[in-house]
């Protein structure tokens, strides 16, 4: 595996939950794979659970990191071809990433959407060209439209907290303060829909998502008819997609606070499961006593980032 942005990325899902569950029950059988190996972990933008996970993950394979945070002791990166570089940027990112490539084996690129120009964030401008000029594997920890780590785990917590062969899973807008991107809610789309899982997406009209990762989902406009019956419910905010209106996209256009998940919202499911990415925004997002509720699995989601990042950075020294 060359590059990890994608769900068509990790192949069949059946044996990539295995793997997870193998690595689950021993996270340092594969040491030997990243002996004498690096990863270079790089942040355009804030991280809690992705560095801690990603770090953690390399770790217990073996390798060394190398962490960079390109806003807090690197020089400021140009992204833009053709620009005259007399302003505060001092480095260009397509000098900037083959150095890189020289001191790592495999990188880790996190970096958000602008959320201005939606044409430049959904061609992944930035992440593109790492793949292109570094030279080295490379993996999305977040980007400006997809969280494939994020999905990935969400996937084996649901393989793992379900109780009927085929559960129901629902993707919930709620609302947020903050202008958010769709990456979470894009790749968790994406990853569901290639599941065995009767997918439903809910929001208000006018926040669909990009059709190619809402794929064969279900969408309702009614987010009780969604929630009814329910195994899992996922809430997460994201900002208008600038599908059925392009001059909305990035922008907030709703602060509906009924679509705040709380123990009248969960009582419509089937005892459902509760689950958000983090960090969340209690009592925007999803009241205190059902994050606190004992169906409340995000804890359990959050710790499974080290295993969806032990697959899939095994799986790319494999291919060293």
């Amino acid at each position: 595996m060359k590059t990890f942005i994608n769900v068509e990325d990790i192949g069949p899902l059946e044996k990539a939950l295995a793997e997870a569950q193998e690595i689950k029950n021993d996270r340092y059988k594969y040491q030997h794979l990243g002996k004498n190996k690096t990863l270079m972990m790089i942040f355009f933008n804030n991280s809690l659970r992705t560095r801690l996970s990603t770090q953690k993950a390399a770790m217990n394979l073996g390798m060394n990191v190398i962490v960079l945070d390109v806003n807090a002791g690197a020089w400021k990166l140009e992204t833009e071809r053709g620009v005259i570089m007399d302003g505060d940027k001092s480095e260009h990112l397509l000098e900037a990433i083959p150095v890189m490539g020289c001191y790592c084996d495999l990188i880790g690129v996190r970096s958000f959407a602008g959320l201005t120009d939606r044409e430049y964030d959904y061609a992944e401008t930035v992440l593109q060209q790492f793949i292109k000029y570094s030279g080295r594997p490379v993996f999305a920890m977040e980007t400006a439209t997809v969280h494939p780590l994020q999905a990935f785990a969400d996937l084996i917590t649901i393989e793992e907290y379900k109780t009927v062969k085929r559960p129901k899973v629902v993707l919930t807008w709620a609302p947020h303060c903050r202008a958010l991107p769709q990456a979470v809610p894009n790749s968790f789309a994406q990853w569901m829909n290639a599941a065995d899982v009767d997918f439903v997406i809910t929001h208000p009209e006018g926040y669909e998502l990009d059709p190619q990762f809402i794929g064969n989902a279900r969408v309702e406009y009614d987010q009780k008819k969604a929630f009814e019956g329910a195994d899992f419910i996922y809430a997460k905010n994201w900002s208008n997609p600038g599908v059925t209106n392009p001059a909305d996209y990035g922008k907030i256009t709703s602060k509906d606070m009924s679509w705040t998940v709380d123990t009248d919202h969960m009582s419509w499911t089937n005892n459902g499961k509760f689950m958000h990415c983090l960090p969340v925004r209690r009592n925007l997002i999803v009241t205190d006593d059902v994050i606190e509720s004992p169906n409340s699995i995000v804890i359990p989601e959050a710790a499974n980032r080290e295993i969806s990042c032990s697959v899939v950075i095994k799986r790319m020294l494999e291919a060293l």
